[in-house]
């Protein structure tokens, strides 16, 4: 596809008018007009500028590159690389530093990366480990889903979350199709508890004896100019409740004895 159609699925993508668009970028409508219709053509720092405006993934962001004529911006790095040692640390740091409450590294498609010693032991046995696919292992596998004690609230906010990511990527076929999976899991009594993303929700389940309540947030590197990177999420788990609280942190006093 030529880049002036590309930059028009995006924009529209993003709900936003041609005026909107120049506005925010700095740049005419009156030009956004012409890049769109061919009658210009964009310089390199032009579609970098709009992809940054339009929050437009970074390989993406190398394909309107191509479209208009430049070569790709962006690497994919595997984490193993020299260069992403840093990274490495940052993040075993972080994770390591969130003991006693879990801490894991996932990344577009729900990957886990990594993990600190809580999650690791508490994914353990739920039957996840590092290299595994946590969307594959809940919709495959019972394991996950019979630990859940809410799991059409969890569900339906996974889905709506997965949304959300398909949307930013421009759609995905993994992720769309693990949302048709999901959704097919969901009660239908329960198909619009989530609807509204609530400001938090509590994850309830049973890790063998142990009821854990959890919320979460995510972290990500904002600056990140690698594909792999720009695409890696950290999880941060926090208790819900006192009783969760003592749970995780009488666990690791138990695994720092170990």
């Amino acid at each position: 596809m030529e880049f002036g159609p590309l930059l028009k699925d995006w924009r529209q993508q993003r709900r936003m008018s041609q005026m909107d668009l120049g506005l925010t970028a700095n740049v005419s409508s009156r030009h956004i007009s012409f890049l769109e219709t061919g009658r210009a053509k964009p310089s390199r720092v032009m579609v970098i500028q709009l992809s940054e405006t339009l929050g437009i993934p970074r390989d993406q962001r190398n394909r309107l590159l191509t479209a208009a004529g430049y070569s790709a911006a962006y690497r994919e790095r595997a984490l193993t690389d020299l260069e992403m040692e840093p990274v490495l640390k940052a993040i075993d740091w972080t994770l390591a530093r969130h003991d006693p409450y879990p801490a894991i590294a996932v990344d577009r498609h729900w990957t886990m990366k990594a993990a600190n010693r809580t999650a690791a032991m508490l994914h353990r046995q739920l039957g996840v480990h590092v290299g595994d696919n946590m969307l594959e292992k809940l919709i495959d596998e019972n394991q996950m889903l019979d630990a859940l004690e809410n799991p059409d609230d969890v569900l339906s906010c996974i889905i709506l979350r997965l949304r959300t990511e398909s949307v930013h990527l421009g759609g995905d076929d993994f992720l769309d199709k693990a949302i048709a999976k999901l959704e097919a899991m969901v009660s239908p009594s329960a198909q619009n508890i989530c609807d509204v993303m609530p400001a938090f929700l509590p994850v309830k389940y049973r890790a063998g004896d142990m009821p854990m309540s959890l919320i979460s947030t995510f972290a990500q590197f904002g600056t990140a100019q690698d594909i792999a990177l720009a695409d890696l999420k950290i999880e941060l788990m926090f208790p819900a409740d006192d009783e969760t609280k003592g749970v995780l942190e009488a666990l690791g006093g138990q695994l720092d004895a170990w």
